[in-house]
């Protein structure tokens, strides 16, 4: 039994999208994190039928928000201008993937973007949003870096009358009210099935470690709940011993495991929940002179450098969470701009990374 395989995607996701289109592909290689620039030629080929796939599509599932229900005015997508804030420098290769996409689509559809990126300050964020509709933005696409004190920007938004759409992480707000819709992965999903890879490579038994993601965003709270539950329910002979934010960075996620392995030097394994710190922890096992696989690691992004973790026998699994929202972001905002339904939440699709597949999809990283 393997836990990541396609066959075992969730068939209970059923926050879905309505009215858009199921398969949305980017017509664009994404870069890499700037110290992996080496490889970036061997990443850059075409992403095609990479792009986002709503988890189990059907019409009429969920809530749903239309113009009317939100006080938004139509607009024509191809007349607006569209404002899109990042929340951290393009150095993680997610969010150069995130980005890309996002630039590519608005390049694609002809449509004005306006970017700022926050650098990972959130007082920064706040302040580029409003920058970004003080500048004229008729739709915002935001990255949240944080989920909650988003009120300043809702209240411009607001009296503005400006739509926004979340991507990868959710705000702490009333969906239809607030913003319109949120896109992105099913993150309790992506904990569970970490912890079926975290079982399958351990036997059940063990002690285990956590690398937390950044504090203060739903990604984090509900990757580790996935992760915790699932273990123990299915696993009890695991025991989780350690948990410390590594902060989604691959230098911190190095350090948090060189303390790790000081003060629990036999550990069995280690669920970082992104691939950036998963690295990290692989650089601190180099260090500390470990054979690939002694310490099993499972992770949690796609990229093409923990894929090829799993080829090298470093990493045992990688759950994707895919990055390319570009395509279905802006047909979110085109079906919305045009008086139609939109899901309030849209659940993407993601796939898995594993022993039996990492060297035969490495190609389908980023």
């Amino acid at each position: 039994m393997k836990p990541l395989t396609p066959r075992h995607r969730t068939a209970a996701r059923t926050l879905l999208a309505t009215g858009l289109v199921t398969s949305l592909a980017l017509v664009s290689g994404c870069a890499k994190s700037e110290d992996d620039k080496s490889d970036s030629d061997k990443g850059s080929a075409s992403q095609d039928g990479q792009g986002q796939v709503v988890a189990s599509p059907s019409a009429g599932s969920g809530p749903t928000c239309t113009i009317d229900a939100h006080g938004a005015k139509k607009i024509d997508l191809k007349s607006a201008t569209v404002g899109f804030s990042q929340s951290e420098k393009e150095a993680n290769p997610f969010r150069i993937a995130e980005t890309a996409s996002v630039k590519a689509e608005a390049k694609k559809q002809g449509v004005k973007l306006l970017t700022a990126n926050a650098q990972s300050q959130f007082s920064k964020q706040i302040s580029d949003v409003q920058d970004l509709i003080a500048k004229g933005a008729d739709l915002l696409v935001i990255a949240p870096l944080n989920s909650d004190g988003w009120e300043p920007v809702l209240r411009s938004a607001s009296a503005k009358h400006i739509p926004i759409v979340t991507i990868d992480r959710k705000i702490n707000a009333t969906a239809c009210k607030d913003y319109v819709s949120f896109i992105g992965s099913d993150f309790l999903e992506q904990g569970k099935r970490a912890a079926d890879q975290m079982i399958e490579s351990t036997g059940g038994k063990g002690e285990i470690a956590i690398l937390l993601g950044a504090a203060g965003n739903n990604v984090t709270t509900e990757r580790t709940k996935g992760f915790e539950d699932r273990i123990k329910e299915k696993a009890p002979g695991l025991k989780i011993v350690f948990k410390q934010t590594g902060d989604f960075a691959r230098e911190k996620g190095q350090s948090v495991t060189e303390n790790l392995i000081q003060s629990k030097p036999g550990i069995t394994g280690i669920y970082a929940e992104n691939d950036e710190m998963g690295l990290g922890a692989v650089n601190a096992l180099k260090g500390a002179g470990k054979q690939p696989g002694k310490v099993k690691i499972v992770t949690v992004d796609g990229t093409r450098n923990a894929v090829q973790g799993i080829v090298d026998g470093w990493i045992d699994g990688v759950v994707e969470s895919n990055p390319r929202f570009g395509p279905l972001a802006f047909q979110t905002l085109d079906t919305f701009t045009k008086g139609e339904k939109v899901s309030q939440d849209i659940v993407i699709q993601d796939s898995a990374y594993t022993k039996d597949n990492a060297k035969a999809d490495l190609g389908k990283a980023f």
